[in-house]
């Protein structure tokens, strides 16, 4: 079953993928653009765009190609306050406010950018500063702590809850031996039930969610997708209504006796070294 309201922020033109950043290097904003209309046609409601340490000048150049090409709005994606200045400038506000990806507790002073033009940020509460010492999250409690944090910060900068996207963090699941899926399930399952939180969304960049497994299909289709499918039916419901993902996968909610669903409940359950072999099992 198609997931209703999920909103894709399409993530192909990033310079972490090897034949984007070939684009970039040769400065080829044809090609760039046909992957923008690509992913436009294929149902992404934002273009994600990173140019990795390239500079604001080269950041603003291609938002520029992208806002020709295509009628979307703008993801922005950096770190670098100084590049998303230059990107924001440039953003046209017709087409919608463009995603700020993203803030983090210990970046705060990038909410100054929204004095140049009003933005959806991405509130990153996958780290906090605790005593003044940064450090990722570790538990739920941690991430709701963050998650509180940095929704003050949007408010005092003018920016009203339904605008506001947190990114708890999403680690590998091949991976996961410090059980980061319970924490961030259970983190969405606190911010849900808070009406402090009411009206804000989430998102995760997706694919690094089975970055670490290799393909392979099972009942007629990609095991990848059966996992970020099985991931967004447990969390759709609590809030997990954007993805930073691909056009190309196939995202459903899955129903509950699914066996990629199976595997994510019996890895929430178990833990540890013991989760790694249920994904492994369920691969096999």
């Amino acid at each position: 079953m198609p997931i209703p309201h999920l909103t894709i922020i399409g993530e192909s033109l990033n310079d972490s993928v090897t034949s984007t950043r070939a684009l970039y290097d040769a400065k080829n904003f044809d090609a760039v653009a046909e992957i923008a209309r690509m992913q436009a046609a294929g149902g992404a409601a934002y273009i994600d765009v990173n140019v990795g340490s390239r500079g604001g000048e080269f950041l603003a150049e291609v938002v520029k190609v992208v806002q020709d090409a295509v009628p979307n709005p703008i993801s922005i994606d950096t770190p670098d306050p100084e590049m998303a200045a230059a990107a924001l400038k440039v953003c046209d506000t017709f087409r919608g406010k463009p995603i700020l990806n993203s803030i983090s507790p210990l970046r705060t002073e990038m909410f100054e950018l929204y004095k140049i033009t009003p933005f959806r940020p991405i509130l990153l509460i996958c780290e906090n500063l605790v005593n003044g010492t940064a450090g990722p999250c570790l538990t739920a409690e941690e991430t709701v702590a963050a998650a509180k944090f940095m929704l003050e910060n949007a408010k005092k900068a003018g920016i009203p809850n339904d605008d506001c996207i947190f990114d708890p963090g999403v680690a590998p699941i091949g991976t996961d031996s410090e059980g980061n899926l319970a924490r961030l399930v259970n983190a969405m399952k606190t911010l849900r039930a808070d009406p402090h939180f009411a009206g804000t969304h989430a998102s995760v960049g997706l694919s690094n969610f089975t970055v670490m497994l290799p393909p392979r299909t099972a009942a007629g289709a990609p095991v990848k997708s059966q996992l970020e499918s099985a991931f967004l039916t447990l969390t759709h419901p609590l809030g997990m209504d954007h993805v930073i993902g691909s056009v190309k996968r196939d995202y459903n909610l899955l129903p509950p006796d699914h066996p990629a669903m199976k595997c994510l409940e019996d890895c929430i359950a178990l833990g540890g070294f013991d989760a790694i072999m249920r994904v492994m099992e369920f691969y096999s």
